[in-house]
């Protein structure tokens, strides 16, 4: 069955798509640890990142590396956090997180965000892409 990562590529469920090229996709979370949580994904469905080819792993990499640097310039943070966790989609993806402190990486608190600001987010950030 298709990971809900696929339906979202696929466009069979909506999602909040900030970037995509040929072999990713890259969408805000939609219960957000901060403003500007995102989640870098390979199209290919790959349940463990370390199954991925070297090639599609690196690539991965040098995809959430872009989106971060256009995160960081959208979202006033003192850095940008990255995770693979893993457990609750089974479909690779990786976690930007905007931190202020470590306590935004814990994934225990959310930050509420309505569709505009969602919207707004992804124009901001699409702005920094180069």
């Amino acid at each position: 069955m298709a990971s809900i990562f696929t339906k979202i590529i696929n466009r069979e469920i909506p999602g909040h798509i900030v970037h995509e090229d040929d072999r990713h996709i890259a969408i805000l979370d939609i219960n957000p640890n901060t403003k500007g949580h995102m989640l870098c994904i390979p199209k290919e469905e790959v349940d463990r990142i370390f199954d991925l080819s070297e090639e599609a792993y690196l690539d991965l990499m040098a995809y959430s590396r872009k989106l971060a640097i256009a995160l960081e310039k959208a979202v006033p943070c003192q850095r940008i956090g990255v995770t693979v966790i893993g457990l609750e989609v089974p479909h690779v993806h990786v976690h930007l997180i905007p931190l202020q402190t470590m306590e935004d990486a814990r994934f225990v608190n959310k930050t509420a965000m309505t569709s505009e600001d969602f919207k707004q987010l992804i124009e901001e950030i699409k702005g920094h892409l180069g």
